[in-house]
């Protein structure tokens, strides 16, 4: 420590409490010697200590420092002085280069001792030395020591022994001095945390002393790097995202310094720490509300969302947490937005179809109740009401203008997998209520599989119980579509119905294919490709029947 290794008292090479007429003395003889180039040794130049040059200018300053009575107790403080048997036996040690020695025996009047007028000297001697140490540990001691004596009533002969009588005494001022001169020394050794908590153990008034000196600078760090985001903000939102996050990271250390000194529930503290909040989560917004508006290609979403959790983890006030948290939970929300809204609408139709089926499951019901004994329902034409109960070419139309190629892009990598599976579920249900020709317009919504190959296998495995339904012999048309009630089987029927079964060549078709059509399908269910070409070739059928 400079203090002690250039301490006026060692260039001289005397003690802290000599005699006016030694330090006259001393003065003469070591003047002398520097005029023609010489060095007057001295047994107070400890060994332990480094080497300095003791030239002419640095012998006449250390000279001039010791002449007024506050500059020669400042020096003291960090120097040694010999008033007892103790002091002089551990100087001697000190002289020979033993400073545990000297440390032990100080230690004995010292340690976990109350200053008195016989050991005064032994609490300053023992704290100059500890404060030469190289650890953490003794440099605390060795503060602990010097605050000690400070502290005392009987601070008062330390500095009448080495500054004299007259010295008006401040013990608070000369703490802070010695807090001050020290801090310049320690800064260039430790971090601020360390310092700290070098002086953990000093008085309430000297900690908010510190607290007052160490929040100057981290306080006046943040505040200036909150006053440039904001102004760099308003001119470039798009960049809102970095500034965000380089703020974050240029005031983290200094906010952390403020919260060990002030502690969190600090009134100063709240402020700093929300304010910094409240810019961070605006960075957010902006960044946000600017990337949606310009349809920017990066995920700015997540972003914005890591600039709100940043936010959350510094604010201390309920109102900014409050506030973090909702704006946490609507990007939260609008992360899902793409699978939220897909399920909407899937969500509707498929209300839409089952309160249709209950409305028509309904009228039957009431219709059995109230027929006469010989009437019957036309449950084929109860069939074709289900099969025809929503216009599937409107639904297709809405779900193709709702659910983009965009939206299941974002859909396939949203992380809720109960809304994923509720989605597929929901697409699933669309999926087995369309035609070929309408799932080939909604394809992109079934991203996991290819639905039209699903379909040609689904066919060959619904083939063998579907074709039991088909008791009206429409037998290779429910294993092409897999399903009896299918819309295209439904429209093959009636083209069955409705035309065929009024002609000649018709009924003699209808007999044929309801004669070799059974054999057919047993050797065709399990060929999907056929399916597949079979299906083709009816729709082409069908698209003609229309017409």
């Amino acid at each position: 420590m400079k203090l002690i290794q250039e301490n006026p008292y060692r260039i001289v090479g005397i003690l802290s409490n000599a005699t006016a007429k030694e330090i006259q003395g001393r003065k003469g003889k070591i003047t002398a010697y520097a005029k023609v180039g010489k060095q007057v040794s001295s047994e107070f130049d400890f060994p332990f200590l480094n080497t300095i040059e003791k030239d002419h200018n640095s012998i006449e300053k250390a000279f001039a420092a010791i002449q007024q009575a506050k500059e020669m107790l400042d020096n003291s403080l960090f120097w040694f002085l010999k008033t007892n048997s103790f002091d002089e036996t551990a100087m001697t040690y000190l002289i020979n280069g033993d400073k545990h020695k000297a440390i032990e025996i100080w230690e004995k009047v010292t340690l976990d001792k109350e200053v008195t007028s016989k050991n005064f000297s032994c609490f300053n001697n023992v704290g100059t030395l500890k404060l030469l140490g190289e650890t953490q540990a003794e440099i605390k001691q060795g503060i602990e020591a010097k605050f000690k004596l400070i502290e005392s009533s009987y601070f008062t002969n330390f500095v009448h022994t080495v500054a004299g009588e007259a010295f008006i005494i401040d013990n608070q001022k000369e703490l802070e001095f010695f807090v001050n001169v020290l801090l310049i020394q320690l800064k260039d050794k430790f971090s601020n945390s360390d310092i700290i908590k070098l002086f953990e153990n000093c008085n309430d008034k000297i900690q908010k002393y510190l607290a007052e000196k160490f929040t100057e600078e981290p306080t006046h760090k943040i505040e200036s790097a909150l006053e440039s985001t904001k102004k760099k903000r308003s001119k470039s939102k798009i960049d809102a995202y970095k500034l965000g996050t380089q703020l974050y990271n240029d005031c983290k250390s200094h906010l952390e310094q403020l919260k060990s000194l002030l502690g969190v529930n600090d009134l100063k503290y709240k402020l700093i720490a929300d304010n910094l909040a409240k810019e961070i989560m605006q960075c957010g917004i902006d960044y946000f509300n600017e990337s949606q508006e310009n349809d920017s290609t990066e995920n700015y979403l997540e972003n914005a969302m890591r600039l709100n959790k940043l936010a959350d983890s510094i604010a201390v006030g309920k109102l900014v947490k409050d506030r973090a948290k909702d704006s946490l939970e609507t990007l939260e929300n609008m992360k899902d937005r793409e699978v939220n809204q897909a399920i909407a609408i899937l969500g509707s139709i498929k209300m839409a179809y089952e309160k249709a089926i209950s409305e028509i499951n309904a009228q039957v019901s009431q219709m059995t109740r109230t027929m006469s004994y010989n009437q019957t329902i036309n449950y084929s034409k109860v069939d074709k009401m289900k099969a025809e109960c929503l216009n599937w070419d409107k639904v297709v139309e809405v779900v193709s203008n709702g659910i983009s190629t965009s939206d299941v892009e974002a859909i396939q990598h949203c992380p809720n997998q109960s809304k994923i599976t509720e989605y597929k579920t929901l697409v699933d249900f669309l999926i087995g209520k369309l035609g070929p020709i309408q799932i080939n317009q909604v394809k992109h919504i079934c991203y996991w599989k290819d639905v039209r190959a699903a379909q040609a296998k689904s066919t060959a495995k619904q083939v063998g119980k579907t074709i039991s339904t088909a008791t009206d012999g429409c037998y290779i048309a429910t294993m092409a579509y897999g399903d009896y009630d299918h819309p295209q089987v439904m429209e093959l029927r009636k083209f069955r119905d409705e035309f065929l079964r009024k002609t000649y060549l018709g009924r003699y078709f209808i007999k044929v294919y309801y004669k070799y059509s059974p054999h057919l399908v047993e050797k065709l269910k399990n060929k999907p490709k056929i399916n597949e070409l079979l299906r083709s070739s009816l729709d082409l059928l069908i698209k003609t029947i229309r017409k």
